[in-house]
C-alpha cells in the first residue's frame, strides 16, 4: 500500500516539475516489483489466448461449411468484436506496466475513449440481435430461414456498428473541448468519462449526466431486449414435450446467457451505480474484468457445451498442423 501511494506522488511531483509533459497521465494499476511483473505476466497471457481463442472461432466458422449458419456466423462477428474491444486499450494498458512518464495524448486518451465507448456500443446490440437469433430459432423454427435471411443478417450487423458508432461522438468532441486543469492525472486503467470531468477547470454537471444518461440507455435498451426474449424464449422450450429437446435449446442459449451476464453485470456496476461509490482500485478492477476477461472467456463458454463448434475448432487444428 505504501508503495502504491509513494508510486502516485511521486508521478504528481514528476508532473509538476515537469514543463515538457502535454496530454494526461495515465495512471493504470501502480504496483511496483515483482507484483507489478506477475500481473503485467498475466494481462499479456490473457491478451495473448484473447486473440488466440477469438482468432480461432472465427477460423473454424469460416473454414467449416458445417456451421455456415446465422448462428455461428454471428458467433464469428462477435469475436471480430472482441478481437477490437480488447485491442482498444490493452496494447496501452501493458505498454504502461514499465513507462515512466504514463503519458497519453490528448488525442490520443479522446481516440481510446471514442473507440473503446463506441465498440462497447456495438457489443451490447451485438448480444441482443444474437439473443434476436435464438428467439427466432426456439419460438419461430419453421419461419427461421425464411425470416433470418442472409440480407437480414448483414443489415442487423451493419446497424449495430454504425449504432454503436454514432452513439457518442457528440459528447466526447464536446469534452475534448473542456478545458482541464491541475495535474492531469487520471487514475484508470483508461481514458473514461469519470476522472476525465474531474479534471475540468470548471465544473461539467451536464456533460457528466449526458454520459451517465448515453451509458445507462446504451445498457439498459439492450438489457431489456434480452430479457424479454429470453422470457418468450424460456416459455417456448418449457413446452418442449422431450427432455432431450429441452436440453439441447437450454444448452444452445446458456452459452449467450453467461456472456450476458458476466459483460452486463460488470459494466453495470460502473455505469449505473453511483460514482462516488466507486474505489478506484475497484473501479479499475472491474473495467477490467468487461473490457478484457469477458472477452478472454468468450470462446471457452461458446465452445464448451457447443458438439458443432468443438469439432470445428478440432477440424481447425488437424488443419493447421497439416
Amino acid at each position: 500500500m505504501f508503495c502504491v501511494v509513494y508510486r502516485q506522488v511521486t508521478f504528481f511531483n514528476n508532473y509538476n516539475s515537469s514543463s515538457s509533459v502535454t496530454g494526461f497521465i495515465l495512471l493504470g494499476f501502480t504496483y511496483t516489483g515483482e507484483t507489478q511483473k506477475l500481473l503485467f505476466m498475466l494481462l499479456l497471457t490473457i491478451y495473448i489466448l484473447t486473440l488466440l481463442g477469438n482468432g480461432s472461432i472465427i477460423c473454424a466458422v469460416f473454414r467449416d461449411v458445417r456451421i455456415h449458419t446465422p448462428m455461428y456466423i454471428l458467433l464469428a462477428n462477435f469475436s471480430f468484436l472482441e478481437i477490437c474491444y480488447v485491442s482498444t486499450t490493452v496494447p496501452n494498458m501493458l505498454a504502461n506496466f514499465f513507462s515512466e512518464t504514463k503519458v497519453i495524448s490528448f488525442s490520443g486518451c479522446f481516440l481510446q475513449f471514442y473507440l473503446f465507448f463506441s465498440l462497447g456500443a456495438v457489443e451490447c446490440f451485438f448480444l441482443a440481435i444474437m439473443a434476436f437469433d435464438r428467439y427466432l430459432a426456439i419460438c419461430r423454427p419453421l419461419h427461421y430461414h425464411i425470416i433470418m435471411t442472409r440480407h437480414l443478417r448483414i443489415s442487423l450487423v451493419v446497424n449495430c456498428w454504425i449504432i454503436g458508432f454514432l452513439w457518442f461522438p457528440v459528447p466526447i468532441i464536446i469534452i475534448s473541448q473542456l478545458s482541464f486543469c491541475g495535474p492531469k492525472i487520471i487514475d484508470h486503467i483508461l481514458c473514461d468519462p469519470s476522472p476525465i470531468l474531474v479534471l475540468t477547470c470548471t465544473p461539467a454537471p451536464i456533460m457528466e449526466f449526458i454520459c451517465s444518461f448515453l451509458s445507462s440507455m446504451i445498457l439498459v435498451i439492450p438489457f431489456f431486449f434480452i430479457i424479454g426474449t429470453y422470457t418468450l424464449v424460456l416459455k417456448a422450450v418449457l413446452r418442449i414435450p422431450s427432455g432431450r429437446g429441452r436440453r439441447k435449446a437450454f444448452s444452445t442459449c446458456g452459452s449467450h446467457l453467461v456472456v450476458v451476464s458476466l459483460f452486463y453485470g460488470s459494466a453495470m456496476v460502473i455505469y449505473m451505480s453511483p460514482r462516488s461509490g466507486h474505489v478506484a482500485e475497484t473501479q479499475k478492477v472491474v473495467t477490467l474484468f468487461y473490457s478484457m476477461i469477458t472477452p478472454f472467456l468468450n470462446p471457452v463458454i461458446y465452445s464448451l457445451r457447443n458438439k458443432e463448434m468443438k469439432d470445428a475448432l478440432r477440424k481447425f487444428k488437424t488443419f493447421t498442423y497439416l
